[in-house]
């Protein structure tokens, strides 16, 4: 697509790089961080903070939930999701697999990108690494509901059956239709539809699922290019899939670079330990001239291993969920502030961070706020941690251009608790 580019600018020995991702609603630097904006909203903050008080380039929202409520057609009324949003600048929406697969064989347990010391009879933990333990798919578990249809989520060679969290009413989604959605969105850049499997399956079960998210990223390829209009306006990224094996990531990122993709996701489940040697084994296969998304991915420690890699885009909820809860990132590493210590702290937020939340609120104005339980202190929590990822983003991308990122990385990474 015309309106789609993406533009490599100086790239290190290591592999990190940055770039330039030009599309119709805009253009964003990279490396960047896309906050998540699951529901048409990035929780407790408005757009234009976003812009303003975050420095946001580019935001993710999520195919699965904006279908199920308010609905596609809303969405379509409404002009298209950057309208509906108030969002003007590149958008992007994911497939809507990860959060089919959360009501399937995931549904009522704590499921996470990353196996963490699990057992093959247990699925861990939490979403983007961070040690917090969070249900990443809240719902209402109706037994009468489940029984009728056997499962919440029932995987098949054309697509997936699923039932609503919010209803139990019964949906289908294939790689076709999931297309059909996300040309409704109008997202700038959209994901195949790809499956997903939990971090502790079996290596036959990762080939197996491997295998079914090529099938499907053809057809969701083909189903974009047979839409002349929205191909002119949206581009797609497929999907690189294997689990934490290297030979599997290998292998999917020479299928997917062999289909006519605009860009890259890389997805799935990891081992945290391994999380670099799955990143570069698919990276290196990838066509170098397009951008790489690694999906829901965003700790500061998980964002340097990225980009050393050649990741360019990042996305994750846990800025934002984490601030709701009262943790906010600092220079240090993250603080709670539920502990009885900040209650009399004065200081600002996170000083050598800055930005509008740091510079206007103290701790202890923050921890009062929590313990009052005022809807405020989720949005100044949330403002703060946002803003120190992209600040993040920003320092790496100057040190990449500086020819200074490792020893960025260094100074960074020594002072920071994860």
């Amino acid at each position: 697509m015309d309106a789609f580019s993406f533009r490599a600018e100086r790239t290190l020995s290591s592999g990190a790089r940055t770039g330039v991702v030009t599309t119709p609603h805009g253009v964003f630097e990279t490396p960047a961080f896309s906050p998540v904006g699951t529901k048409g909203t990035v929780k407790a903050v408005l757009p234009d903070d976003m812009r303003e008080k975050v420095g946001a380039q580019v935001l993710l929202a999520n195919t699965y939930h904006l279908y199920l409520q308010p609905g596609e057609d809303v969405v379509r009324q409404a002009g298209g999701l950057h309208s509906f949003m108030d969002w003007q600048g590149p958008l992007i929406t994911d497939s809507g697999g990860f959060q089919v697969f959360s009501l399937g064989v995931a549904f009522g347990k704590r499921i996470s990108k990353f196996e963490k010391g699990a057992t093959p009879t247990s699925v861990p933990v939490s979403q983007g690494g961070n040690g917090l333990e969070v249900d990443v798919v809240p719902a209402v578990y109706d037994h009468d509901m489940a029984s009728q249809h056997g499962q919440l989520a029932i995987v098949d060679e054309e697509g997936v059956s699923f039932t609503s969290h919010i209803d139990g009413t019964l949906h289908r989604f294939t790689p076709e239709r999931s297309v059909e959605i996300q040309h409704t969105l109008g997202a700038d850049i959209f994901f195949a539809f790809d499956d997903f499997v939990s971090p502790t399956a079996p290596r036959e079960a990762q080939v197996e699922s491997m295998q079914r998210t090529h099938a499907w990223a053809a057809r969701s390829l083909k189903a974009h290019r047979g839409d002349t209009e929205a191909q002119m306006k949206q581009a797609i990224f497929g999907i690189v899939q294997g689990g934490r094996y290297e030979d599997l990531r290998t292998e999917s990122a020479k299928a997917i670079t062999a289909l006519d993709f605009d860009g890259y996701g890389i997805g799935g489940t990891f081992s945290k330990d391994d999380l670099g040697t799955a990143i570069k084994a698919a990276i290196q296969e990838l066509n170098p001239g397009k951008p790489r998304h690694l999906l829901g991915i965003g700790e500061p420690e998980d964002i340097f291993l990225g980009v050393e890699q050649g990741i360019d885009m990042f996305d994750c909820v846990l800025p934002t969920r984490m601030g709701r809860t009262g943790m906010l990132y600092t220079a240090q590493g993250k603080i709670n502030l539920l502990n009885e210590k900040y209650i009399r702290d004065f200081s600002p937020l996170d000083t050598p961070t800055g930005g509008y939340a740091s510079d206007h609120f103290t701790k202890a104005y923050l921890a009062h706020l929590f313990r009052a339980k005022e809807m405020l202190g989720a949005t100044i929590a949330s403002l703060h941690n946002l803003y120190f990822i992209e600040k993040l983003m920003k320092d790496i991308r100057l040190s990449i251009l500086e020819h200074r990122f490792e020893a960025f990385k260094g100074s960074f990474l020594s002072a920071y608790r994860p």
